[in-house]
């Protein structure tokens, strides 16, 4: 099928030659001049044949927000719009009401497998009606990764894809993907540093890479993290500053409101937050509060850093 595909960056650049690979035609627009098939949304909407079906991948919050509107006052009754960005599931239900008052349809999509999504294909989170999804499946066929088989070699139904439920569903299990994502990482980070941290241990490289096989926490996260330490050992050349993008904080603030406890997947989204402190008021207050009631030692500034201008 025919296809307009708006962001041709490292994901949807990769999405747009897949689906190229897979025999559908893909009409492609991007801010940047050398990657776009069309110079403007208006034009991108002319290249199409209706009824249409545009894939939006644009950063999350206003540059969605803003393309959704654009696309809005450009299409036409009976057109799809798709949002395969990490948008907030409460984001697409606002676009929905607003492009169904002009009988346009819509489709939220989590999006997970990265840069390696143009060989292994990409895992996919699907909200909205059946009629839409219906209408994008055999998009969304080509997108998923191939489906594994039994012993006998039947395929085995729903891996890399599944139809949540209505528009916002997809997001919502893309955003829970991202807490556990999380979780996953600290936890495999925390592991590295204990081993690196005692002598006994003098492969820890081959640890982590021994637990690929045959282990119960084998995973492809698992093997992203070997494959750092193949490049960096010691992990010397980065610091340990680990940004968020949002979903694991949206997910904490879910479990907040619906009262589901959610430890483990907190405590990763703060050790974020402690990653890009060179130094914690929190700590200072507690070593501090130490000093006062039992006279315990501290730590003073080095005369240089204490003169070091704001």
């Amino acid at each position: 099928m025919q296809l307009g595909l708006i962001g041709l960056g490292k994901m949807g650049g990769n999405m747009a030659e897949r689906l190229r690979r897979a025999g559908h035609e893909v009409v492609g627009y991007d801010r940047a001049p050398g990657k776009r098939d069309v110079d403007s949304l208006p034009a991108l909407v002319e290249a199409l044949e209706a009824p249409r079906v545009i894939w939006v991948m644009v950063p999350a919050g206003d540059p969605t927000k803003a393309t959704v509107k654009e696309l809005g006052e450009l299409l036409s009754p009976g057109d799809i719009v798709i949002d395969g960005g990490n948008s907030k599931y409460t984001d697409d239900q606002v676009h929905d009401v607003m492009l169904r008052e002009k009988n346009i349809g819509y489709i939220d999509v989590g999006v997970s497998g990265g840069v390696w999504g143009l060989e292994n294909g990409y895992a996919l989170m699907v909200g909205g009606t059946k009629e839409d999804v219906a209408t994008a499946q055999p998009i969304f066929d080509a997108l998923k990764p191939p489906a594994p088989v039994d012993e006998s070699g039947q395929e085995l139904p729903g891996a890399g894809f599944v139809h949540a439920g209505p528009v916002g569903a997809g997001h919502f299990s893309k955003m829970v993907h991202n807490g556990i994502e999380y979780a996953l990482m600290q936890a495999y980070g925390e592991g590295y540093e204990l081993l690196a941290a005692v002598d006994l241990i003098e492969d820890v490289p081959g640890v982590i890479a021994s637990w690929t096989q045959g282990t119960v926490i084998r995973s492809w996260l698992l093997d992203l993290l070997v494959r750092a330490l193949q490049e960096d050992p010691a992990l010397e050349r980065i610091t340990g500053y680990a940004d968020d993008s949002g979903e694991g904080r949206w997910t904490v603030e879910q479990a907040i409101e619906n009262a589901v406890p959610m430890p483990t997947i907190a405590a990763s989204l703060f050790a974020r937050f402690s990653s890009r402190q060179e130094d914690s008021p929190t700590m200072k207050a507690v070593a501090a509060l130490r000093n006062q009631f039992g006279g315990h030692a501290v730590r003073a500034v080095q005369a240089q850093e204490a003169e070091r201008p704001a």
